[in-house]
């Protein structure tokens, strides 16, 4: 029996009535066009309406959603337009992701709802930076994310929780246990009593309600919100139940029958219809056969529409300029004339992020111990005096967190830079960056200006876990902008572009380069567009490729044949691995005919390997010698010194030079 000790008027109930039942049989019609194969996959909702539907009617406009599968109901109390929604669903042109992605996998700015990917509990962090932001924006609003039972064993589910807590952020996290993670019950994915009893560990409001009982879950949401906007973050289990499988093909074969005979007497559409029988709302069943009809009609033209509609058609053109937003960055004008100055590789970093925080108030840094601490390497030091704690701020030590709050803030137009405190830490946050960051704008979002900087590379005797040159791992990911510098202008002006860039960027900074590297260059730092290498010496003998840390070797290596041997080497400095610039690559190539590829990783699969298979299919005719490549051991960055000089491509990289020169 549903109970409330709310008043409500008949016309709440037969709303609330007509919400719960839009999404129920919109899913009996497509379970139906499932069987004629003419929807690829279905994750079914049935019994668990009352929670997306309650959760949604008791929002406001201006709040965030941030669903899940089985959470049709979200789109259909947003009134979401059914035509574009149902396209989606069957993959056509007409979809919120034109064909590009499945299911609910989508979102939508104008209705403030925020798609979900298939990694779990991977919204929950993005959730954080959306309610960060309306929290700066001083907007009263909530980010309310949804995930079910399996999603809270996650890491990203407990680092934004953790993350909620610390910065006393408006968002709620709805879980909605229902039983089973696919096939494995609740009793062998966690151990507590109630999966709301963990909102204690992290200093939460925890509730555990009834998910069946749509009041129930409209007046835990009020309460909810109103402790959110008030930066008390919240946590709500939704003891529930799924009626069909985990998506139809799998069936429900593991779950006892019992189960289902108690279930569909706590079926949230047939409790709510009892409870408006009980109010005098309807005077019999016959009024239900009557809004049944009615909901069914309100939908049938659009779905004969979308079912109709034009499936998408492939044009390569079209899907390789989707991958990165053509946004023109909006930066203040600046001079390369005026004053200059010597700098360390460091102090030009430090420069650039300064001055692009004194222009535009939308930037934030997050990280580890970047505030009063100023960051490891001491980047940001100072910064919170400038800018303030609410711009410069600490994080726990969550990598995957704070990336995932870098999304949500850039939804909201802010300019976030997370700071790896190391860029072998960048592993923690890989799948943000890798399927939530990349991919999004492709699917369906706006841009995403976010910018992650990560120290990396070795020579200075810190180790396997310190020292490692990972910038390679993410250039076959499309989506991201991949910029590594090597020389002091460019870690001043590669960073400024970067921080302006509308796309998702990875700068890797030499930790050994940071204050060993030198160089006279103009006070304030530049624009331009990311992904043009550079000719960092004329030659005509052979030429280096190279990147980073290798620019540096390159050029005492070329100085060194030049005077010894009047060997001319050109150096390419890639400056960019992704993208990459591939008219520089094949002019260089056609001028000298021999290519040496030098790089800081490990040989195999290195950033270069790319560039060798470029360079072997598009420029083969112009060489006169086989590709070369010069690159770390294929072992992990060793301590010592004696062991990692033996490591480093620099130990053989005469010797290279020298074989291909005389080949």
């Amino acid at each position: 029996m549903i109970k409330t000790s709310k008043k409500i008027p008949r016309d709440t109930a037969l709303n609330i009535y007509k919400s719960l039942l839009l999404p129920r049989r919109i899913e009996e019609r497509m379970l139906k066009l499932l069987r004629q194969n003419k929807i690829s996959k279905w994750f079914s909702g049935i019994g668990q309406e009352a929670i997306s539907v309650g959760l949604t009617l008791s929002t406001k406009p201006e709040d965030y959603i941030l669903p899940m599968h089985r959470n049709l109901g979200v789109f259909t109390s947003r009134n979401v337009p059914l035509y574009y929604l149902f396209c989606q669903l069957f993959g056509k042109i007409d979809g919120l992701t034109d064909g590009r992605d499945r299911s609910f996998h989508f979102g939508s700015m104008r209705y403030n709802i925020i798609g979900m990917i298939s990694h779990l509990a991977a919204m929950m962090p993005v959730a954080d930076g959306i309610a960060l932001a309306k929290k700066l924006k001083g907007e009263d609003a909530v980010a309310f994310s949804f995930c079910g039972d399996g999603a809270t064993s996650e890491g990203d589910f407990h680092e934004a929780l953790n993350l909620a807590a610390v910065w006393k952020l408006p968002v709620v996290f709805m879980i909605e246990n229902n039983g089973y993670g696919l096939s494995t019950p609740t009793s062998e994915q966690y151990a507590c009593e109630h999966l709301s009893d963990r909102a204690k560990g992290y200093g939460m409001h925890g509730f555990h309600i009834d998910g069946n009982n749509v009041l129930e879950v409209m007046e835990t949401v009020e309460k909810a919100r109103k402790l959110a906007l008030k930066g008390e973050p919240v946590l709500i289990e939704a003891h529930t139940f799924r009626m069909r499988g985990h998506e139809e093909a799998s069936g429900t074969h593991y779950v006892p029958d019992v189960l289902f005979e108690d279930w569909a007497d706590k079926d949230p559409i047939l409790r709510f219809e009892k409870f408006m029988l009980d109010k005098g709302f309807v005077e019999n069943k016959k009024d239900f056969e009557a809004m049944i009809e009615e909901t069914d009609a309100s939908f049938q033209e659009d779905l004969q529409r979308a079912l109709k509609a034009d499936v998408p058609t492939f044009d390569k053109d079209t899907e390789l300029g989707r991958v990165y937003t053509d946004e023109t960055p909006d930066t203040p004008s600046a001079s390369i004339n005026g004053s200059s100055s010597e700098k360390r590789f460091v102090d030009a970093i430090q420069m650039s992020l300064r001055q692009a925080f004194r222009e535009d108030d939308s930037f934030i840094i997050m990280g580890q111990d970047i505030a009063e601490y100023g960051g490891v390497f001491k980047i940001t030091e100072d910064f919170l005096g400038e800018f303030g704690k609410e711009r410069i701020r600490n994080t726990p030590i969550i990598e995957s967190g704070a990336i995932g709050a870098a999304m949500g803030l850039a939804l909201e137009e802010f300019k976030p830079v997370v700071e790896m405190q190391f860029a072998d830490f960048i592993s923690c946050g890989f799948n943000q960056i890798v399927n939530n960051l990349a991919k999004t704008h492709y699917r369906w979002s706006p841009s995403l200006n976010v910018t992650i900087r990560a120290p990396h590379g070795g020579g200075v005797a810190a180790g396997p876990y310190h020292s490692q040159s990972v910038e390679g791992w993410f250039m076959q990911i499309p989506g991201l902008k991949v910029v590594v510098p090597g020389t002091v202008e460019d870690a001043q002006n590669l960073l400024y572009s970067s921080l302006y860039d509308p796309n998702p960027v990875l700068f890797f900074e030499h930790k050994k380069l940071y204050r060993s590297l030198k160089e006279a260059t103009p006070d304030k730092a530049v624009y331009e567009p990311l992904g043009k290498a550079a000719i960092r010496r004329e030659g005509t003998d052979a030429t280096i490729i190279t990147y980073g840390m290798g620019v540096q070797w390159a050029k005492a290596a070329a100085d060194t044949f030049e005077k010894e041997e009047n060997i001319s080497l050109e150096i390419l400095d890639l400056r960019c691995l992704l993208p990459l610039d591939k008219k520089a690559i094949h002019a260089t190539v056609q001028k000298t005919g021999k290519v040496l590829l030098l790089q800081e990783p490990s040989i195999t699969l290195g950033p270069l390997s790319e560039i060798s298979a470029i360079i072997s299919e598009e420029c083969f005719e112009w060489l006169d010698a086989p590709l070369m490549r010069c690159a770390a051991l294929d072992t992990p960055i060793p301590h010592a010194k004696t062991l990692e000089d033996g490591y480093m491509a620099e130990h053989k990289l005469e010797d290279k030079i020298r074989k291909l020169v005389h080949y």
